[in-house]
């Protein structure tokens, strides 16, 4: 089943020193205000009107909380770079994601979303270069891929990945499709291994058995 069936709107915060301290993991879904992020948070969870859709961009104006079965936190974060926002909106909502991306300590991944037609705009690369430094690993969707045929989709792919390797091995991306519910199994297949990293490995945590300190 789906790591990510079953969640639920928990709540939402308007300032990040709002947050009540938690050691669940969360993850962080961000993205300019017009690349479809909430409708890629209602695919993967499969759920129509879990976050808000709007024909205006730019409405998630809150840090929205999805709470899985698991305990783990999907975390919905105001859209950025919408021009007809007002200016000091625009500053209160790019202070809401700093404090939030860089305060909070068990946040274990970014979900960055990307429209597939204009990938890697300016504020999305002054995005990695904040945010990358962290250590952090960030999956980039590219989504409305099914406004692209075959060949230019897997060009954009091809593009993408290629400039995203000054970022690092922990910046990867994958063409999603809300609409035709495609690239869900490559982003749950993500997800599970930022969680799986979380579990220690026993072997790690096992004293050395007797007679073996030393050796080597």
């Amino acid at each position: 089943m789906s790591i990510f069936r079953h969640a639920r709107f928990e709540t939402s915060y308007a300032k990040p020193n709002a947050l009540p301290d938690s050691s669940a993991p969360e993850i962080a879904f961000v993205g300019r205000s017009n690349a479809g992020k909430s409708s890629a948070i209602n695919t993967l969870v499969g759920h129509n009107r879990l976050a808000f859709v709007s024909k205006t961009p730019g409405r998630t104006q809150l840090i929205n909380f999805f709470r899985l079965p698991s305990g783990v936190a999907l975390v919905d974060l105001p859209g950025f770079g919408y021009a007809q926002v007002p200016e000091p909106i625009r500053r209160q909502w790019q202070d809401l994601l700093e404090k939030y991306l860089t305060r909070r300590p068990n946040v274990i991944g970014l979900i960055h979303i990307m429209d597939s037609r204009h990938p890697l705009t300016h504020l999305d690369r002054q995005l990695l270069d904040w945010f990358t430094p962290s250590g952090r690993p960030v999956h980039i969707l590219l989504t409305k891929s099914d406004k692209l045929t075959r060949g230019p989709a897997a060009q954009t792919l091809m593009d993408v990945r290629r400039e995203l390797a000054q970022w690092g091995p922990s910046v990867t991306a994958q063409l999603f499709s809300s609409l035709k519910k495609t690239g869900m199994d490559d982003a749950e297949r993500v997800v599970t291994n930022w969680l799986e990293s979380l579990i220690p490995d026993p072997d790690k945590e096992k004293p050395p058995a007797e007679g073996e300190e030393g050796r080597g």
